[in-house]
C-alpha cells in the first residue's frame, strides 16, 4: 500500500465459534481506522454448522468432503458481501479490496500447518470485486503462530491511546495482545472462548449457545475440573502461541450441571 493512501476495504471472517459470517466495511491506510463503515452478519442455518463442524481437524487434501463445504462457505460470503452493499446503498466501484479469511478446519502451527478453506478466486468471480485470502500459511511456514493481522489491527485502534496496553479478544478461541510504550507488540491465543461454551451448551442444554448467560450466571466454580482444565500444558508454554479449535475437550466437565 502506499505510505498515506487509504483503501475501502471489507473483512469477511468465519470464526472457530461458527456461528456465521460477520462482514465489515472500513477505511484505512494500512497504520490507522480512518472511518468504520456498516457491518453486517450472516448466521450459518444449522444445517450447514454441522456440516462445517464436520470436515473440522482434517486437511482438505485428505478430506472427502472438504471441496463441497469450501465451496459452500465462499458462496455464503459471497452473499453477506452483496448483503453488506445492498442493504446499505453501496456501489461496488466505491469497494477496493475484499479481505477473506475463510474457515480455520485445522491449525498446527508446532508442524508449521494450517489449514482455511474456502476460494479466494471463486470468491472475486462471485462479487467482482479484488479479493485477497489465505493470510495465514505463509505465516506459520515461517514459524509464526498464524494470526498476523489481529495484532495490526488492534494497534491500528490503539495508536492514539495511552500504553502500554493490552487487548483482550474473547472469540471462540480468546487471545490478548500487549503493546508497549514503543509500540512493541505481543500476541498469544490465552485459552478457550466461546467456542468451548458453546460445545457444553449444545451437549447439555441443546441450545447453540449460553444465551445472555444464563448459565454462566447461574453456575458456581468447581475446583477440581477447574484444576483440570488449567493443567493442560498449554498455559506452562512461553508465548506467542496459538490453539486449535479442538486442543481443549469437554472430559474435564464431564458430569456436572449444565451451570
Amino acid at each position: 500500500m502506499t505510505p498515506g493512501k487509504s483503501l475501502t476495504a471489507i473483512g469477511l471472517m468465519s470464526g472457530t465459534s461458527m456461528d456465521g459470517i460477520d462482514a465489515a466495511l472500513i477505511e484505512t491506510d494500512g497504520e490507522r481506522v480512518g472511518r468504520f463503515g456498516p457491518v453486517v452478519h450472516i448466521p450459518y442455518a444449522e444445517p450447514f454448522r454441522r456440516r462445517l463442524r464436520g470436515v473440522l481437524g482434517q486437511a482438505p487434501a485428505a478430506c472427502a468432503g472438504c471441496a463441497k463445504v469450501a465451496s459452500d462457505l465462499t458462496h455464503k460470503h459471497a452473499e453477506a458481501v452483496k448483503h453488506l452493499l445492498e442493504s446499505n446503498g453501496i456501489e461496488r466501484s466505491a469497494v477496493d479490496v475484499v479481505g477473506f479469511h475463510g474457515h480455520t478446519v485445522l491449525h498446527r502451527p508446532e508442524r508449521r500447518e494450517t489449514f482455511q478453506i474456502g476460494d479466494g478466486a471463486l470468491l472475486a468471480r462471485a462479487t467482482g470485486l479484488a479479493v485477497i485470502d489465505d493470510f495465514r500459511s505463509t505465516d506459520v511456514a515461517a514459524g509464526g503462530q498464524g494470526a498476523p493481522l489481529a495484532s495490526l489491527y488492534h494497534a491500528a485502534l490503539a495508536r492514539d491511546l495511552d500504553k502500554p496496553l493490552a487487548v483482550l479478544n474473547v472469540g471462540g478461541v480468546a487471545n490478548v495482545t500487549w503493546i508497549g510504550v514503543d509500540g512493541d507488540l505481543l500476541a498469544f491465543d490465552t485459552g478457550p472462548g466461546n467456542a468451548l461454551i458453546d460445545d457444553w451448551a449444545r451437549h447439555t442444554i441443546h441450545e447453540p449457545m449460553d444465551e445472555g448467560g444464563r448459565l454462566a450466571r447461574a453456575g458456581t466454580p468447581d475446583a477440581n475440573a477447574l484444576s483440570a482444565l488449567l493443567s493442560h500444558p498449554y498455559f506452562e508454554a512461553i508465548p506467542p502461541k496459538s490453539l486449535d479449535r479442538l486442543d481443549f475437550s469437554l472430559d474435564a466437565v464431564a458430569g456436572l450441571s449444565p451451570e
